[in-house]
Protein backbone atom coordinates (compact mmCIF):
# COMPACT_ATOMS: atom_id res chain seq x y z
CA UNK A 1 0.00 0.00 0.00
CA UNK A 2 2.77 2.42 0.98
CA UNK A 3 4.85 1.47 -2.08
CA UNK A 4 1.83 1.96 -4.33
CA UNK A 5 1.18 5.41 -2.79
CA UNK A 6 4.83 6.43 -3.27
CA UNK A 7 4.72 5.31 -6.89
CA UNK A 8 1.49 7.26 -7.47
CA UNK A 9 3.03 10.42 -5.98
CA UNK A 10 6.22 9.93 -8.00
CA UNK A 11 4.29 9.45 -11.24
CA UNK A 12 2.20 12.51 -10.47
CA UNK A 13 5.25 14.70 -9.89
CA UNK A 14 7.65 13.63 -12.67
CA UNK A 15 5.56 11.35 -14.90
CA UNK A 16 5.45 7.58 -15.38
CA UNK A 17 8.27 7.17 -17.90
CA UNK A 18 10.71 9.72 -16.48
CA UNK A 19 14.01 8.60 -14.96
CA UNK A 20 16.34 10.84 -12.93
CA UNK A 21 19.80 9.26 -12.76
CA UNK A 22 21.10 11.08 -9.67
CA UNK A 23 19.52 9.79 -6.47
CA UNK A 24 20.12 13.11 -4.70
CA UNK A 25 18.51 15.13 -7.50
CA UNK A 26 15.61 12.67 -7.60
CA UNK A 27 14.95 13.09 -3.87
CA UNK A 28 15.13 16.88 -4.19
CA UNK A 29 12.69 16.90 -7.10
CA UNK A 30 10.30 14.57 -5.27
CA UNK A 31 10.48 16.73 -2.13
CA UNK A 32 9.76 19.87 -4.15
CA UNK A 33 6.78 18.15 -5.75
CA UNK A 34 5.59 16.89 -2.35
CA UNK A 35 5.83 20.43 -0.98
CA UNK A 36 3.67 21.65 -3.84
CA UNK A 37 1.11 18.86 -3.38
CA UNK A 38 0.98 19.38 0.40
CA UNK A 39 0.59 23.12 -0.09
CA UNK A 40 -2.31 22.49 -2.47
CA UNK A 41 -3.94 20.15 0.04
CA UNK A 42 -3.45 22.66 2.86
CA UNK A 43 -4.90 25.44 0.69
CA UNK A 44 -8.02 23.37 0.19
CA UNK A 45 -8.22 22.69 3.94
CA UNK A 46 -7.86 26.39 4.78
CA UNK A 47 -10.39 27.26 2.09
CA UNK A 48 -12.96 24.88 3.58
CA UNK A 49 -12.30 26.26 7.07
CA UNK A 50 -12.76 29.86 5.87
CA UNK A 51 -15.98 28.93 4.06
CA UNK A 52 -17.30 27.18 7.18
CA UNK A 53 -16.59 30.36 9.16
CA UNK A 54 -18.25 32.55 6.53
CA UNK A 55 -15.03 34.13 5.23
CA UNK A 56 -15.27 34.55 1.45
CA UNK A 57 -12.83 37.36 0.60
CA UNK A 58 -9.86 34.96 0.67
CA UNK A 59 -11.19 32.78 -2.16
CA UNK A 60 -9.29 34.62 -4.98
CA UNK A 61 -6.01 34.25 -3.05
CA UNK A 62 -6.56 30.49 -2.71
CA UNK A 63 -7.42 30.14 -6.41
CA UNK A 64 -4.26 31.99 -7.51
CA UNK A 65 -2.15 29.93 -5.10
CA UNK A 66 -3.57 26.65 -6.39
CA UNK A 67 -2.88 27.77 -9.96
CA UNK A 68 0.76 28.64 -9.17
CA UNK A 69 1.33 25.36 -7.33
CA UNK A 70 -0.21 23.43 -10.23
CA UNK A 71 2.23 25.22 -12.53
CA UNK A 72 5.06 23.94 -10.30
CA UNK A 73 3.94 20.32 -10.80
CA UNK A 74 3.55 20.92 -14.54
CA UNK A 75 7.13 22.23 -14.77
CA UNK A 76 8.46 19.20 -12.89
CA UNK A 77 6.69 16.87 -15.30
CA UNK A 78 8.29 18.78 -18.19
CA UNK A 79 11.73 18.32 -16.63
CA UNK A 80 12.19 22.01 -15.73
CA UNK A 81 12.93 21.24 -12.09
CA UNK A 82 14.93 24.37 -11.27
CA UNK A 83 12.30 26.68 -12.81
CA UNK A 84 9.64 24.79 -10.85
CA UNK A 85 11.44 25.62 -7.62
CA UNK A 86 11.62 29.29 -8.66
CA UNK A 87 7.82 29.15 -8.91
CA UNK A 88 7.32 27.17 -5.71
CA UNK A 89 9.15 29.12 -3.03
CA UNK A 90 8.09 32.66 -3.97
CA UNK A 91 4.52 31.33 -4.10
CA UNK A 92 4.80 29.72 -0.66
CA UNK A 93 6.44 32.80 0.83
CA UNK A 94 3.81 35.16 -0.56
CA UNK A 95 0.80 33.05 0.41
CA UNK A 96 2.06 32.69 3.98
CA UNK A 97 2.69 36.44 4.13
CA UNK A 98 -0.75 37.24 2.69
CA UNK A 99 -2.60 35.33 5.39
CA UNK A 100 -0.18 35.97 8.29
CA UNK A 101 -0.27 39.75 7.73
CA UNK A 102 -4.07 39.83 7.63
CA UNK A 103 -4.72 38.18 10.98
CA UNK A 104 -3.59 38.20 14.58
CA UNK A 105 -0.09 36.88 15.38
CA UNK A 106 -1.79 34.66 17.96
CA UNK A 107 -3.10 32.40 15.18
CA UNK A 108 0.44 31.12 14.66
CA UNK A 109 0.21 31.41 10.90
CA UNK A 110 3.74 32.83 10.83
CA UNK A 111 4.96 29.39 11.93
CA UNK A 112 4.52 28.34 8.32
CA UNK A 113 7.51 30.48 7.36
CA UNK A 114 9.76 27.87 9.06
CA UNK A 115 9.06 24.88 6.75
CA UNK A 116 9.25 27.23 3.74
CA UNK A 117 12.79 28.32 4.69
CA UNK A 118 13.87 24.76 5.53
CA UNK A 119 12.40 23.50 2.26
CA UNK A 120 14.55 25.90 0.27
CA UNK A 121 17.72 24.43 1.79
CA UNK A 122 16.46 20.88 1.28
CA UNK A 123 15.43 21.32 -2.35
CA UNK A 124 18.37 23.34 -3.66
CA UNK A 125 21.70 21.48 -3.70
CA UNK A 126 25.04 22.70 -2.37
CA UNK A 127 25.99 24.37 -5.65
CA UNK A 128 22.72 26.35 -5.46
CA UNK A 129 23.13 27.27 -1.79
CA UNK A 130 23.21 31.00 -2.57
CA UNK A 131 19.71 30.70 -4.05
CA UNK A 132 18.53 28.89 -0.90
CA UNK A 133 20.07 31.60 1.30
CA UNK A 134 18.33 34.30 -0.74
CA UNK A 135 14.96 32.58 -0.40
CA UNK A 136 15.57 32.18 3.34
CA UNK A 137 16.37 35.91 3.57
CA UNK A 138 13.12 36.72 1.75
CA UNK A 139 11.28 34.50 4.21
CA UNK A 140 12.91 36.29 7.14
CA UNK A 141 12.09 39.74 5.76
CA UNK A 142 8.45 38.77 5.20
CA UNK A 143 8.28 37.35 8.74
CA UNK A 144 9.55 40.63 10.18
CA UNK A 145 7.14 42.59 7.99
CA UNK A 146 4.27 40.44 9.25
CA UNK A 147 4.91 41.31 12.88
CA UNK A 148 6.27 44.83 12.64
CA UNK A 149 4.33 46.17 9.68
CA UNK A 150 0.68 47.06 9.49
CA UNK A 151 0.28 46.50 5.77
CA UNK A 152 -2.06 43.79 4.49
CA UNK A 153 -3.30 43.00 0.99
CA UNK A 154 -6.17 40.89 2.27
CA UNK A 155 -8.80 42.41 4.53
CA UNK A 156 -7.94 42.19 8.22
CA UNK A 157 -9.66 39.28 9.97
CA UNK A 158 -10.49 38.99 13.63
CA UNK A 159 -11.21 35.80 15.54
CA UNK A 160 -12.63 34.98 18.92
CA UNK A 161 -10.52 33.01 21.40
CA UNK A 162 -11.83 29.62 20.28
CA UNK A 163 -11.08 30.42 16.64
CA UNK A 164 -7.60 31.71 17.57
CA UNK A 165 -6.84 28.44 19.37
CA UNK A 166 -8.20 26.39 16.47
CA UNK A 167 -6.04 28.34 14.00
CA UNK A 168 -2.97 27.94 16.20
CA UNK A 169 -3.47 24.16 16.42
CA UNK A 170 -4.06 23.85 12.67
CA UNK A 171 -1.04 25.98 11.74
CA UNK A 172 1.22 24.10 14.15
CA UNK A 173 -0.07 20.75 12.88
CA UNK A 174 0.87 21.80 9.34
CA UNK A 175 4.18 23.55 10.10
CA UNK A 176 5.67 20.71 12.15
CA UNK A 177 5.36 17.79 9.67
CA UNK A 178 6.38 20.06 6.80
CA UNK A 179 9.54 21.02 8.69
CA UNK A 180 10.23 17.39 9.57
CA UNK A 181 9.86 16.44 5.89
CA UNK A 182 12.53 18.96 4.89
CA UNK A 183 14.91 17.90 7.67
CA UNK A 184 14.35 14.23 6.82
CA UNK A 185 15.42 14.84 3.24
CA UNK A 186 18.59 16.62 4.37
CA UNK A 187 19.43 13.70 6.69
CA UNK A 188 18.67 11.07 4.04
CA UNK A 189 20.73 12.91 1.40
CA UNK A 190 23.69 13.11 3.79
CA UNK A 191 23.25 9.43 4.66
CA UNK A 192 23.17 8.46 1.00
CA UNK A 193 26.25 10.57 0.25
CA UNK A 194 28.09 8.90 3.14
CA UNK A 195 27.03 5.48 1.88
CA UNK A 196 28.19 6.33 -1.64
CA UNK A 197 31.53 7.48 -0.20
CA UNK A 198 31.95 4.17 1.65
CA UNK A 199 31.05 2.24 -1.51
CA UNK A 200 33.43 4.37 -3.55
CA UNK A 201 36.25 3.65 -1.09
CA UNK A 202 35.51 -0.08 -1.29
CA UNK A 203 35.50 0.08 -5.09
CA UNK A 204 38.75 2.07 -5.05
CA UNK A 205 40.42 -0.50 -2.79
CA UNK A 206 39.16 -3.29 -5.04
CA UNK A 207 40.41 -1.45 -8.13
CA UNK A 208 43.86 -0.89 -6.58
CA UNK A 209 44.17 -4.57 -5.67
CA UNK A 210 43.06 -5.63 -9.14
CA UNK A 211 45.42 -3.12 -10.74
CA UNK A 212 48.40 -4.53 -8.83
CA UNK A 213 47.49 -8.07 -9.85
CA UNK A 214 46.68 -6.94 -13.37
CA UNK A 215 50.05 -5.25 -13.91
CA UNK A 216 51.99 -8.20 -12.50
CA UNK A 217 50.06 -10.90 -14.38
CA UNK A 218 49.76 -9.06 -17.68
CA UNK A 219 53.48 -8.29 -17.78
CA UNK A 220 54.16 -12.00 -17.28
CA UNK A 221 51.49 -13.25 -19.68
CA UNK A 222 52.46 -10.77 -22.38
CA UNK A 223 56.18 -11.47 -22.13
CA UNK A 224 55.94 -15.27 -21.89
CA UNK A 225 54.59 -15.85 -25.46
CA UNK A 226 57.04 -13.30 -26.86
CA UNK A 227 59.92 -15.01 -25.10
CA UNK A 228 58.75 -18.37 -26.48
CA UNK A 229 58.55 -16.95 -30.02
CA UNK A 230 62.08 -15.50 -29.70
CA UNK A 231 63.34 -18.88 -28.50
CA UNK A 232 61.66 -20.70 -31.38
CA UNK A 233 63.11 -18.19 -33.87
CA UNK A 234 66.56 -18.87 -32.43
CA UNK A 235 66.02 -22.64 -32.80
CA UNK A 236 64.82 -22.15 -36.39
CA UNK A 237 68.01 -20.27 -37.22
CA UNK A 238 70.09 -23.22 -36.09
CA UNK A 239 68.50 -25.85 -38.31
CA UNK A 240 67.98 -26.36 -42.01
CA UNK A 241 65.53 -29.21 -41.56
CA UNK A 242 62.26 -28.09 -43.21
CA UNK A 243 60.12 -30.35 -41.01
CA UNK A 244 61.71 -28.93 -37.88
CA UNK A 245 61.22 -25.38 -39.11
CA UNK A 246 57.54 -26.10 -39.89
CA UNK A 247 57.09 -27.52 -36.41
CA UNK A 248 58.68 -24.42 -34.88
CA UNK A 249 56.44 -22.20 -37.02
CA UNK A 250 53.37 -24.09 -35.78
CA UNK A 251 54.48 -23.60 -32.19
CA UNK A 252 55.03 -19.88 -32.89
CA UNK A 253 51.52 -19.64 -34.28
CA UNK A 254 50.13 -21.22 -31.10
CA UNK A 255 52.02 -18.71 -28.95
CA UNK A 256 50.86 -15.77 -31.08
CA UNK A 257 47.25 -17.00 -30.96
CA UNK A 258 47.54 -17.27 -27.19
CA UNK A 259 48.84 -13.71 -27.06
CA UNK A 260 46.03 -12.54 -29.34
CA UNK A 261 43.40 -14.16 -27.09
CA UNK A 262 44.97 -12.51 -24.06
CA UNK A 263 44.93 -9.07 -25.69
CA UNK A 264 41.26 -9.64 -26.64
CA UNK A 265 40.47 -10.46 -23.00
CA UNK A 266 42.17 -7.26 -21.86
CA UNK A 267 40.16 -5.30 -24.44
CA UNK A 268 36.90 -6.90 -23.26
CA UNK A 269 37.80 -6.11 -19.64
CA UNK A 270 38.54 -2.47 -20.46
CA UNK A 271 35.42 -2.07 -22.63
CA UNK A 272 33.17 -3.43 -19.89
CA UNK A 273 34.56 -0.96 -17.35
CA UNK A 274 34.61 2.10 -19.58
CA UNK A 275 31.54 1.97 -21.80
CA UNK A 276 27.94 2.69 -20.89
CA UNK A 277 25.21 0.10 -21.17
CA UNK A 278 23.40 0.33 -24.51
CA UNK A 279 20.33 -1.86 -24.60
CA UNK A 280 18.46 -3.08 -27.64
CA UNK A 281 16.27 -6.02 -28.62
CA UNK A 282 18.28 -9.19 -29.19
CA UNK A 283 17.24 -12.43 -30.84
CA UNK A 284 19.02 -14.96 -28.66
CA UNK A 285 19.02 -17.77 -31.20
CA UNK A 286 20.67 -15.58 -33.87
CA UNK A 287 23.25 -14.28 -31.40
CA UNK A 288 24.15 -17.79 -30.21
CA UNK A 289 24.39 -19.04 -33.81
CA UNK A 290 26.72 -16.17 -34.78
CA UNK A 291 28.98 -16.87 -31.79
CA UNK A 292 29.20 -20.58 -32.63
CA UNK A 293 30.00 -19.80 -36.27
CA UNK A 294 32.90 -17.63 -35.09
CA UNK A 295 34.21 -20.42 -32.81
CA UNK A 296 33.45 -23.61 -34.73
CA UNK A 297 36.87 -23.68 -36.44
CA UNK A 298 38.86 -23.36 -33.22
CA UNK A 299 40.87 -26.37 -32.06
CA UNK A 300 38.56 -29.06 -30.67
CA UNK A 301 35.29 -27.50 -31.82
CA UNK A 302 34.98 -29.81 -34.83
CA UNK A 303 34.20 -32.81 -32.60
CA UNK A 304 31.59 -31.02 -30.44
CA UNK A 305 27.84 -30.90 -31.09
CA UNK A 306 26.45 -27.42 -30.40
CA UNK A 307 22.72 -27.44 -29.58
CA UNK A 308 20.67 -24.22 -29.34
CA UNK A 309 17.45 -25.00 -27.49
CA UNK A 310 16.01 -21.50 -27.85
CA UNK A 311 12.98 -20.44 -29.95
CA UNK A 312 14.16 -18.56 -33.05
CA UNK A 313 11.73 -15.69 -32.44
CA UNK A 314 12.59 -15.17 -28.74
CA UNK A 315 13.69 -11.58 -28.09
CA UNK A 316 15.14 -10.01 -24.96
CA UNK A 317 16.33 -6.49 -24.24
CA UNK A 318 19.91 -6.20 -23.07
CA UNK A 319 23.34 -4.93 -24.12
CA UNK A 320 24.23 -6.99 -27.23
CA UNK A 321 27.99 -6.39 -26.98
CA UNK A 322 28.19 -7.46 -23.36
CA UNK A 323 25.87 -10.43 -23.84
CA UNK A 324 28.00 -11.55 -26.79
CA UNK A 325 31.15 -11.27 -24.64
CA UNK A 326 29.55 -13.41 -21.91
CA UNK A 327 28.41 -16.17 -24.25
CA UNK A 328 31.64 -16.15 -26.29
CA UNK A 329 33.77 -16.65 -23.18
CA UNK A 330 31.60 -19.42 -21.76
CA UNK A 331 31.27 -21.31 -25.05
CA UNK A 332 34.98 -20.99 -25.89
CA UNK A 333 35.81 -22.29 -22.39
CA UNK A 334 33.51 -25.26 -22.96
CA UNK A 335 35.34 -25.96 -26.23
CA UNK A 336 38.79 -25.55 -24.70
CA UNK A 337 38.08 -27.87 -21.76
CA UNK A 338 36.05 -30.57 -23.53
CA UNK A 339 36.65 -34.18 -22.53
CA UNK A 340 38.43 -35.84 -25.46
CA UNK A 341 37.73 -39.31 -23.98
CA UNK A 342 33.98 -39.02 -24.57
CA UNK A 343 32.32 -39.92 -27.84
CA UNK A 344 29.25 -37.66 -27.79
CA UNK A 345 30.69 -34.30 -26.84
CA UNK A 346 28.14 -31.49 -26.65
CA UNK A 347 27.47 -27.91 -25.62
CA UNK A 348 23.81 -27.05 -24.99
CA UNK A 349 22.41 -23.55 -24.76
CA UNK A 350 18.88 -23.04 -23.41
CA UNK A 351 16.81 -20.16 -22.05
CA UNK A 352 14.01 -19.61 -19.57
CA UNK A 353 12.16 -16.34 -19.10
CA UNK A 354 9.74 -14.50 -16.84
CA UNK A 355 8.12 -11.08 -17.17
CA UNK A 356 11.04 -9.44 -15.34
CA UNK A 357 14.10 -11.56 -16.19
CA UNK A 358 15.56 -14.32 -18.33
CA UNK A 359 18.13 -17.02 -17.60
CA UNK A 360 20.61 -18.67 -19.94
CA UNK A 361 21.98 -22.16 -19.31
CA UNK A 362 25.27 -23.20 -20.92
CA UNK A 363 25.72 -26.94 -20.34
CA UNK A 364 28.58 -29.20 -21.47
CA UNK A 365 29.84 -32.72 -20.77
CA UNK A 366 33.47 -31.67 -20.60
CA UNK A 367 36.15 -32.14 -17.97
CA UNK A 368 34.16 -30.51 -15.17
CA UNK A 369 35.57 -28.42 -12.30
CA UNK A 370 36.71 -29.65 -8.91
CA UNK A 371 34.41 -28.47 -6.06
CA UNK A 372 37.23 -26.64 -4.26
CA UNK A 373 37.63 -24.34 -7.28
CA UNK A 374 33.97 -23.37 -7.69
CA UNK A 375 34.36 -20.17 -5.64
CA UNK A 376 37.69 -19.23 -7.24
CA UNK A 377 37.18 -19.64 -10.98
CA UNK A 378 35.71 -16.13 -11.29
CA UNK A 379 38.77 -14.50 -9.69
CA UNK A 380 41.13 -12.49 -11.83
CA UNK A 381 43.91 -14.59 -13.39
CA UNK A 382 42.82 -17.77 -11.61
CA UNK A 383 43.71 -21.00 -13.40
CA UNK A 384 42.39 -24.29 -12.09
CA UNK A 385 45.43 -26.21 -13.31
CA UNK A 386 48.98 -25.48 -14.40
CA UNK A 387 48.39 -26.75 -17.94
CA UNK A 388 45.58 -24.30 -18.63
CA UNK A 389 46.07 -22.41 -21.89
CA UNK A 390 43.66 -19.61 -20.97
CA UNK A 391 44.53 -16.13 -19.78
CA UNK A 392 42.75 -16.51 -16.46
CA UNK A 393 40.67 -13.45 -17.35
CA UNK A 394 37.77 -15.03 -19.23
CA UNK A 395 35.49 -16.01 -16.34
CA UNK A 396 36.46 -12.89 -14.39
CA UNK A 397 35.30 -10.80 -17.35
CA UNK A 398 32.10 -12.85 -17.51
CA UNK A 399 31.38 -12.16 -13.83
CA UNK A 400 32.15 -8.44 -14.07
CA UNK A 401 30.12 -8.04 -17.27
CA UNK A 402 27.11 -9.80 -15.74
CA UNK A 403 27.42 -7.61 -12.65
CA UNK A 404 27.42 -4.55 -14.92
CA UNK A 405 24.10 -5.77 -16.32
CA UNK A 406 22.74 -6.26 -12.76
CA UNK A 407 22.68 -10.03 -13.20
CA UNK A 408 24.06 -13.11 -11.46
CA UNK A 409 25.86 -16.31 -12.48
CA UNK A 410 25.87 -19.74 -10.82
CA UNK A 411 27.94 -22.84 -11.51
CA UNK A 412 27.05 -26.51 -11.21
CA UNK A 413 29.90 -28.85 -12.08
CA UNK A 414 31.00 -32.43 -11.42
CA UNK A 415 34.53 -33.55 -12.36
CA UNK A 416 34.57 -35.82 -15.45
CA UNK A 417 30.82 -35.22 -15.90
CA UNK A 418 30.58 -31.62 -17.12
CA UNK A 419 29.51 -28.12 -16.11
CA UNK A 420 26.45 -25.92 -16.31
CA UNK A 421 26.64 -22.13 -16.03
CA UNK A 422 23.34 -20.38 -15.30
CA UNK A 423 23.11 -16.65 -16.02
CA UNK A 424 20.20 -14.58 -14.71
CA UNK A 425 19.70 -11.14 -16.26
CA UNK A 426 16.93 -8.54 -16.02
CA UNK A 427 14.78 -8.65 -19.11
Amino acid sequence: MIISLKKTVRDLIIGKNTYIESWTEYRQVILSGQYALLAMAFCLVYLLIDLSWGIYQTIPAYVVTLFMLSATIYLHRKGNHCVANYFLFPTLNMVVYLFASSESPNTGSALLFIPVALGAFAVFNYKQRIIAVNFACITYILFIATYLGDFSILPKRSYNEEELLANLIINFAIALPSSILAIYLLISVNHNNARELVNSNKMLSKSNEELDRFVYSTSHDLRAPLASVLGLISLSDRTENIDEIKRYLGMMQQRINSLDHFIKDITDYSRNNRTHINTSKIKLYSLAHEIWESLRYTVGAEVISFQINIPKDLEVESDPTRLSTILSNLISNAIRYHDHRKDNKFIKLSCQQTDQSFSLHIEDNGQGIEPEYHNKIFDMFFRANATSQGSGLGLYIVKETIAKLSGTIQLQSVPSMGSTFTINLPR
